[in-house]
């Protein structure tokens, strides 16, 4: 796993130094740089800096074919480069290292051109300078696992891994995005591709992106994009998809357990993780595989019993941490002050704790994301029938009502208490059913945005990418609808930006065998019935893995990896003050805060937004300058 850099046009190789300094963190291993001074006065520079996984020694970058027409930069792990690689030897192509999947994109790319990308297996961002035909060629993978960010200047381009790369290069202005971080309010992070930059912009998953030289023009395309096949189910029935499921998950952990250095496994004792390990024990000594969990003070969000119980189960080398509250602390302006665009999931905080602990012995993790996205595995899809009911007898007088009564019902600290979830569940039933999830998902509701940045946005307005994304589906289910919207959207744009910060801030790898592009082939045509089945969860997922999986597993209901974060927060110290610049009303966020400290309110998403957006503002160094709300929203729209 790796992080690189580059631009077109004016600068020096001390810019791009500087570029590639502020993503060292991504790769502490290996560094390189390329320059090609072109003739029609179009620089090209490309840095890079390497964490090595796989050919230790024969995979540094940037990385040329043998004539020098092609030049690549790449992030990420190809797992089919070994068929990928066979086929191009098939088909008279040579290759110079052992088994480097990087060089196999150079191949593949002037074997099939930019659809080598659909042929690819992995998590990936990339950039490939084509010199004879004058272009920069860029994409991500499917679900956009590895990041890449972009700004168009007056004479050029620049891109890198994370944006503060980007910002690093002087042609870029560090000025904020108003319109993208009042929409960060509504979803708990910005959607692509907007970016906190207004100067800059992320590449969606599943798109590749083409810089012309000679004209300067910039073209983005879509390539694959996650959707339910409503009437293609595989041939048989529940048990031969079980069955299927089964072989197909441990083939993906299979690929991704591949690697020159030592791989771990994050095990929480849900269902996703003991899969992972479960599976992976079948290829390797247990007592080898080391297993790693992080704990919580407060009993109500602590898993780690049951991932100890698990590990016991597979007898695997098994260690635990505990995060509390002054540990917590002491990471907020380490870790978020660090992020380039800002998260509001605050299981940012034990996952790079995790990440860290883990670091100390391997250099790879598997983990079990995307399994709850793809399963229906969240709380949110057992409330997807009463919704619809509930949405169609209710009139909003009294669904105003309820809500009111909802508001005066006493206040626990507790893990998804029936408090927290009944106010945020008719928060969302507020809306139409193309808003519910982000609704129900988001730090802050309608109201409180508008509260907060004095704007007229409404919720059609505030949800038009979620609005897009259901109706754009092909299927009329509203389980499908919301695996779309957690698959296309929350996941890439959130959980899996989440995990990569949180890995790669201290320089681990992680990989999720349920985001392998054929296991998620297969599981977009098994129909919503069996992924939510008669109230249970998961339904096809733990039919598959029953005959591996102790009972306590399949049958435990789901925890998530949340923290005491309503609690937490009335100890925390307060944030950096960012109200003036991002011209935000700072008095009645202040008394939002006394409300929440005194007990009053439980404002838990709303405030742990403000904190994770003010100290990672705070973290450039108050150099972000905030611009003007009318010249964001003109550009924006």
């Amino acid at each position: 796993m790796c992080g690189f850099a580059g631009f077109t046009g004016p600068g020096d190789e001390r810019d791009l130094v500087a570029m590639t300094r502020v993503i060292a963190h991504r790769g502490p291993d290996d560094d390189g740089v390329f320059s090609d001074e072109r003739a029609d006065g179009q620089a090209v520079r490309l840095g890079f800096r390497r964490l090595s996984i796989i050919d230790l020694e024969g995979g540094h970058q940037p990385m040329a074919t043998a004539d020098g027409d092609l030049v690549i930069v790449y992030n990420g792990e190809v797992y089919n480069a070994p068929e990928l690689r066979r086929a191009l030897e098939q088909a008279g192509h040579r290759f110079r290292t052992d088994h480097s999947d990087t060089e196999v994109l150079l191949h593949g790319y002037r074997e099939w051109g930019l659809d080598m990308v659909e042929r690819l297996n992995g998590m990936f961002a990339f950039c490939l300078y084509d010199r004879r035909n004058a272009k920069l060629v860029m994409g991500r993978d499917r679900f956009g696992k590895k990041p890449l960010f972009y700004a168009e200047t007056a004479d050029g381009l620049v891109f890198a891994s994370e944006a503060t790369a980007v910002l690093a290069h002087p042609a870029v202005p560090d000025t904020l995005d108003r319109k993208a971080l009042i929409k960060y309010f509504a979803y708990g992070f910005i959607p692509a591709p907007l970016s906190a930059h207004a100067a800059v912009r992320k590449l969606p998953g599943g798109c590749t992106m083409v810089y012309d030289l000679a004209s300067r023009r910039l073209s983005v395309s879509r390539y694959w994009e996650y959707r339910m096949v409503v009437d293609d189910p595989p041939p048989g029935g529940p048990d031969a998809w079980a069955e299927e499921l089964r072989d197909l998950l441990g083939r993906a952990v299979e690929r991704r357990m591949l690697s020159d250095v030592p791989v771990g496994f994050f095990l929480s004792g849900g269902i996703d993780s003991a899969a992972i390990v479960a599976l992976a024990s079948r290829q390797r000594d247990p007592a080898s595989m080391k297993t790693f969990t992080i704990g919580f003070d407060e009993p109500s969000f602590d898993e780690s019993a049951y991932a100890a119980e698990a590990a016991r189960h597979y007898g695997t080398d098994h260690a635990c941490r505990t995060l509390n509250l002054d540990t917590a602390a002491g990471l907020l302006p380490e870790l978020l002050g660090r992020l380039d665009d800002p998260i509001a999931d605050p299981s940012i905080l034990p996952t790079h704790l995790l990440s860290r602990f883990a670091r100390e012995r391997v250099t790879v993790a598997l983990t079990g994301d995307g399994g709850d996205e793809l399963f229906a595995g969240y709380d949110t899809f057992d409330a997807l029938g009463k919704a619809r009911l509930y949405h169609s007898v209710v009139p909003g007088p009294l669904h105003r009502l309820a809500e009111a009564a909802a508001h005066r019902l006493p206040r626990s600290d507790r893990n998804m208490s029936f408090d927290f979830k009944l106010r945020r569940a008719l928060r969302g039933l507020g809306h139409r059913p193309a808003h519910w999830m982000p609704s129900w998902l988001g730090p802050a509701s309608v109201e409180e945005i508008s509260r907060l940045f004095g704007t007229a946005m409404g919720a059609d307005e505030l949800y038009e990418e979620a609005d897009a994304l259901w109706e754009s589906s092909g299927s009329r289910n509203d389980i499908d609808r919301s695996i779309e919207f957690y698959g296309r959207f929350y996941l890439g744009e959130n959980l899996l930006i989440k995990a990569d910060r949180a890995s790669m801030f201290c320089s681990l790898e992680t990989r999720s065998p349920f985001l392998d592009r054929d296991l998620v082939a297969f599981v977009s045509r098994l129909p919503a019935s069996v992924k939510l089945h008669k109230g249970t969860r998961k339904w096809i997922l733990k039919k598959a893995m029953a005959p591996l999986l102790p009972p306590d597993i399949l049958t435990r209901p789901k925890k998530g990896f949340g923290i005491p974060l309503s609690r937490w927060l009335r100890h925390l110290p307060p944030p950096p003050d960012a109200a003036g610049r991002l011209g935000a009303d700072g008095g009645w966020l202040a008394a939002r805060w006394d409300e929440h400290r005194t007990g009053q309110a439980d404002h838990r998403g709303l405030l742990w937004a403000w904190t994770a957006l003010a100290t990672a503002l705070a973290g450039r160094d108050g150099t972000v300058r905030a611009e003007p709300a009318a010249a964001s929203a003109g550009r924006a729209a």
